[in-house]
């Protein structure tokens, strides 16, 4: 435990920014959904505390997570559908108590999946694609933050689709908003990108106070001193542009923004389905997230993915338990946390407690904070995870990385982040297999100059998928040449391989070819690193 309070400097600031960061997501997220702003702060509120406990993660920061927004409001529409227009109660409340349900059990599924090293499919995901996302993530941060930069305010904060809630596009918004901006949102706005900046800048570093306090907190300070001083002016903000958490007026009046589940439902088939769809996508997202966060992470710390399945899923169980939303790890808030400071695991719990204690205690004082210091935070985290740099070092790598690069970032753009990398995924695995076609063997170029000698060394795994290729080259050798295929470097081949080489071999008799097979292995052989990955697990055990 020591060890989490020993970066307290780092960690205390950076979960406060995160905070004010998340605050605003968790309410943004929960309109999304079509349900009650407090399901979203719950769901922030345990994925700090609870789940950056039990997380293994030094940094990723969980809550609610704008690509289930769509699922929920759906699965909620049809549980309204499904009840009995006879029943005794709001029917809204009902469904909404059948969803969470859902969610505890989809949480339930989480632990049973980190349980069975489900955490592993995390680690399949090619870099170009991890690449991809953190970059379009950051251009779509950047697009989505533009008019709550400029005062306009109509897009809800959190819906990350391309298409939004209000019937407007990512890019008519910025169209909207330059053509109505609200000057005292926007100076504000600008005023929060220039401390960003100035934080940024070597010479600020010399003086103590820069790092005893973080940048983004002083973009938020500075915003709440001018919504001050624009108080009775032409400026002066209004309620649309500040945060704006539910204020309880009492202790009961707080215990009411709870709600718990229905489990008489739970036979229901709905609830089971909706719950399936949640924990796979909840998962999906998470163990994504978790390799974007590993590397942004400055000292390339590596989460195992089964112990953060577990976490998660306990974090679902509660928040379904009393009334919040799904909770995944999140990127963007793993990234505002990197990029305030923070060191390990505690900021991540200190935002979930600071969301706790200013919504139950000073819910009034968290109402001050302008949106647009928060956007101005967020334009910042945008830019840095879609660096012009990164664009330039992918296609400084060929066209195999930079092709499923571009595709991620433009399906997440136009779409969202699970269509982006799924359709990179299937980029990345064609370039793949097409690469694998291509080279399933070695030729020896001097024997075949000199003398119409081929030897051909086959790969370390080849595959039904390299039929093709094999087949056409085989055809291609002239008469009367002498051909030695050679599976000394293959640990495994192909039933299909080998019958194309066995028919070759019979062929050559009738086509003046000599065929000499060397080295080849009956079944598959043990492979190496499958031995080493033993060893190391009886000294670990």
């Amino acid at each position: 435990m020591q060890q989490f309070f020993s970066k307290l400097k780092n960690d205390l600031p950076a979960g406060l920014v995160v905070f004010l960061v998340a605050v605003p997501l968790c309410l943004g997220i929960a309109a999304v959904s079509g349900v009650p702003a407090f399901s979203g702060l719950i769901a922030g509120i345990i994925g700090g505390i609870v789940v950056g406990a039990l997380s293994g993660s030094s940094l990723g920061v969980s809550g609610p997570a704008a690509g289930l927004a769509v699922i929920i409001f759906d699965a909620i529409d049809q549980m309204k559908l499904s009840i009995d227009e006879t029943a005794t109660q709001d029917v809204f409340v009902e469904a909404f108590q059948m969803f969470l349900l859902a969610v505890v059990i989809a949480g339930v599924i989480q632990v049973i999946l980190g349980f069975i090293n489900g955490g592993i499919i995390g680690y399949y995901f090619p870099s170009s694609v991890i690449k991809g996302m953190l970059a379009g993530i950051g251009l779509t941060i950047f697009l989505k933050e533009v008019p709550h930069a400029l005062g306009y305010d109509k897009d809800i904060e959190g819906d990350m689709e391309f298409w939004q809630v209000d019937g407007e596009n990512t890019f008519s918004e910025i169209l909207n908003a330059f053509g109505n901006p609200d000057f005292g949102a926007t100076i504000i706005a600008f005023v929060g990108i220039a401390i960003l900046i100035l934080w940024q800048q070597k010479f600020i570093n010399k003086f103590k106070f820069s790092t005893i306090i973080q940048g983004p907190l002083v973009a938020i300070l500075a915003g709440i001193g001018l919504v001050f001083a624009f108080k009775g002016g032409s400026h002066e903000m209004i309620a649309e542009h500040l945060v704006n958490v539910p204020v309880a007026k009492n202790t009961n009046d707080f215990l009411s923004f709870f709600t718990f589940p229905n489990f008489g439902a739970i036979t229901n088939v709905l609830v089971w389905k909706t719950a399936a769809v949640i924990a796979v996508v909840a998962s999906l997202e998470t163990l994504l997230c978790v390799e974007a966060t590993d590397k942004l992470d400055p000292e390339k710390s590596i989460t195992p993915t089964n112990r953060e399945l577990k976490a998660q899923g306990v974090g679902n169980i509660l928040s379904g338990l009393i009334g919040g939303l799904p909770i995944t790890q999140v990127i963007v808030r793993s990234s505002a946390n990197i990029q305030s400071g923070g060191k390990t695991k505690m900021s991540a719990i200190i935002h979930g407690v600071f969301i706790l204690g200013f919504v139950a205690l000073l819910p009034e004082v968290l109402n001050l904070v302008p949106r647009a210091s928060l956007a101005a935070i967020l334009l910042i985290v945008g830019y840095k995870l879609a660096n012009p740099a990164t664009f330039k070092e992918m296609w400084a790598e060929g066209k195999s990385q930079f092709i499923p690069f571009i595709v991620t970032i433009f399906f997440i753009v136009f779409k969202d982040l699970l269509w982006g990398v799924g359709i990179g995924l299937v980029v990345a695995i064609f370039e793949i297999l097409y690469l694998n076609y291509k080279k399933p063997y070695l030729v020896d170029a001097d024997l075949v100059k000199d003398n119409k000698q081929f030897h051909f060394q086959l790969a370390e795994d080849v595959t039904f998928l390299h039929k093709a290729n094999i087949l056409e080259t085989l055809n291609k050798v002239p008469n009367g040449s002498k051909v030695i295929i050679d599976g000394k470097k293959s640990i495994s081949i192909h039933p299909d391989v080998r019958e194309i080489i066995r028919d070759f071999e019979t062929h050559a008799q009738y086509s003046d070819i000599t065929v000499d097979i060397i080295n080849f292995k009956e079944g598959t052989q043990p492979n190496p690193l499958a031995q080493f990955d033993k060893e190391i697990e009886k000294v670990v055990n």
